[in-house]
């Protein structure tokens, strides 16, 4: 379950400047936008394997990762086997956001990579919507990014061959967590990708001969990123393409009054 954490009151105007500064959806929110939600809001601290909602289930919250946080979406078959559908990291947000309100899942929601992320009541979120032109449009366009990630997955997965997929969905996780380094066992990536284990290492194994990854237990390095890109299938271009004409980068609002935020 996330860990609630206690942020103190900044010098500025946000109860919640990390959040507001490193999620890029939040971060274009004005003063008047972040303070429809944060009376609802609580700052929280996801652990690997938490589930933020399970399909058949009402969506209670919301979840805007910070920088380093990366949710997967996943699609569970009656035989128990899953497939990751999209990731989301500090460019977005989970739960609610397409549905429009506390609908019941239809995939399960699980905490990728750990980190902190900020919890927003479902009900105050639509509340903004209703209020806010701007929160509005804004979740508008991230719904309809998210839906093209998820669209371009099935695709994937029914057309490309396991190492540009592999590829392709370890640059997608890079650019979510911010970091050289991916926290992510070969395990987790058989299951993101639906495969066996055995498979996968064996594709891990050819890419870091080939000098594209690093391995060691528990962590994998892209050391090549422009082949590693070369080597993944178009999904990886047509979703981030997408995702900056449909949400081109704006410039963040002001979160403090005065010094750095940390």
């Amino acid at each position: 379950m996330p860990t609630i954490v206690e942020e103190a009151d900044s010098a500025g105007s946000s109860r919640f400047p990390l959040h507001f500064c490193s999620n890029r959806l939040l971060c274009t929110f004005s003063p008047a936008d972040r303070q429809l939600v944060e009376a609802a809001a609580t700052a929280v601290q996801l652990q690997r394997g938490d589930v933020l909602f399970d399909a058949g289930r009402d969506v209670p919250a919301t979840f805007f990762p910070a920088a380093g946080t990366v949710v997967a979406i996943l699609v569970s078959l009656l035989d128990g086997r899953t497939v990751e559908v999209a990731t989301i990291g500090k460019e977005g947000a989970v739960g609610g956001i397409v549905s429009g309100g506390k609908a019941p899942a239809f995939a399960r929601a699980v905490v990728q990579i750990p980190g902190a992320a900020l919890k927003v009541d479902l009900k105050a979120l639509e509340d903004a919507k209703a209020r806010s032109p701007h929160v509005r449009d804004l979740f508008c366009r991230y719904a309809d990014a998210l839906l093209a990630q998820v669209m371009q997955s099935v695709a994937c997965n029914a057309f490309h061959a396991l190492e540009a997929r592999c590829c392709r969905w370890l640059l997608t996780a890079q650019d979510r967590a911010g970091a050289e380094d991916i926290p992510l066992t070969q395990e987790y990536l058989a299951e993101m990708l639906g495969v066996q284990r055995t498979t996968v290492s064996a594709v891990a194994r050819t890419l870091q001969e080939q000098g594209l990854i690093g391995y060691r237990r528990g962590t994998i390095r892209i050391l090549d990123r422009q082949a590693a890109e070369a080597r993944a299938c178009e999904c990886y271009q047509a979703v981030e393409r997408h995702f900056r004409e449909v949400l081109p980068e704006v410039k963040p609002q002001k979160i403090a009054d005065s010094g750095d935020v940390r």
